[in-house]
């Protein structure tokens, strides 16, 4: 199985890819609406087909993806029935079994948190995925949407505790940068939960707790009981100046096949040394060579009239300049994929 940790910083939240290394068929739980372009980077690099979303709930602090991955690629949403959202294709319940060719998870219905907590547990219980019911050394707060400690209590007792003591627990959350725990580490070392605290324990201390409302709770409630779709029902806007794709590294790219059929409307900056310069690019019209190493010092040669697409035996140094001219000042930017290697295929 293929599997990957994604992780956005803004709102501390995981999201993990699980697919299958024959089918090529993937999943993505609990997918943040902003990681939109490197979640479909890291599917299109790995040659994967995404075909579900998963989110655990309903979440406060972040907007789910779930919706424009959906436009995007045609995958399914599913989510717990209980939370009665818009765009769900597949409602859950506990005990239902989902997945993609490959990759099959048990869901389990674990509320507290909120009322439509799910966890998803891989079939051979290596792994099971808790969304905000446990966390590593924590768990989610029981305070607002319909949570209910007590509730919450028996979620992960009965549903989470149960699981074999070598599981991996993989949260929704963690602020303090751990990635993963396991059944046997939360059982004996959970502050809330763990060593033998019995339901009084729990609840008296959830219920002492006073903690401020999630920043983005206004926003991301009603927005994720529409599975994450707009308000205004549309895709956000994207660069209209070319068919632009980000890398799972994070740099705009472009084909050399639309930078020929374009070139007129560009600037290409060619950052190869003289030495490596022939003819094969002569006919290009709008070709400016400066070499990457005196980028800087000649930055302001660079014409901001038109879009600047960089250019290099590989892409490599070419996705630097990137940068450079971003820095003084560029905003239409892209780098052509592959560079010159590439190029020379068309």
């Amino acid at each position: 199985m293929i599997f990957r940790q994604l992780y956005d910083a803004v709102s501390s939240t995981y999201t993990y890819l699980l697919a299958d290394e024959v089918t090529r068929e993937a999943l993505l739980i609990d997918p943040v609406y902003e990681q939109l372009h490197r979640d479909l980077a890291l599917l299109r690099e790995l040659n994967l087909t995404l075909k579900l979303v998963l989110d655990t709930h309903a979440h406060a602090d972040h907007v789910t993806a779930a919706w424009i991955l959906k436009q995007k690629t045609g995958c399914q949403i599913a989510l717990a029935a209980s939370v009665g959202a818009h765009n769900v294709d597949i409602p859950l319940s506990d005990g239902d079994l989902i997945g993609v060719a490959g990759v099959s998870l048990e869901v389990r219905a674990t509320p507290g948190h909120t009322e439509g907590c799910l966890s998803y547990v891989l079939a051979d219980r290596s792994m099971v995925f808790t969304g905000d019911t446990l966390l590593i050394r924590g768990c989610g707060r029981s305070d607002f949407q319909q949570g209910d400690a007590a509730r919450l209590y028996h979620s992960i007792t009965g549903q989470i505790f149960v699981l074999p003591d070598d599981c991996a627990i993989y949260p929704a959350h963690d602020y303090n940068g751990r990635t993963r725990s396991s059944v046997a580490e939360e059982k004996m070392h959970n502050p809330r939960v763990g060593g033998n605290a019995n339901e009084r324990d729990f609840v008296q201390y959830m219920n002492a707790m006073q903690l401020p409302h999630p920043k983005k709770i206004d926003e991301a409630l009603p927005a994720n009981m529409r599975s994450g779709m707009p308000a205004d029902g549309r895709l956000p806007d994207e660069p209209d100046w070319a068919d632009i794709r980000v890398s799972f590294a994070g740099i705009p790219e472009v084909e050399p096949e639309w930078v020929i059929q374009n070139q007129p409307s560009v600037t290409i900056l060619d950052v190869r040394d003289a030495d490596e310069l022939d003819e094969s690019l002569a006919s290009l019209h709008n070709l400016l060579h400066i070499p990457l190493a005196e980028l800087r010092a000649r930055v302001n040669e660079v014409p901001k009239d038109k879009p600047v697409v960089t250019l290099c035996r590989s892409g490599k140094r070419s996705s630097l300049a990137i940068g450079i001219l971003k820095a003084a000042g560029h905003e239409q930017l892209a780098n052509i994929h592959g560079g010159i290697l590439h190029w020379h295929q068309h």
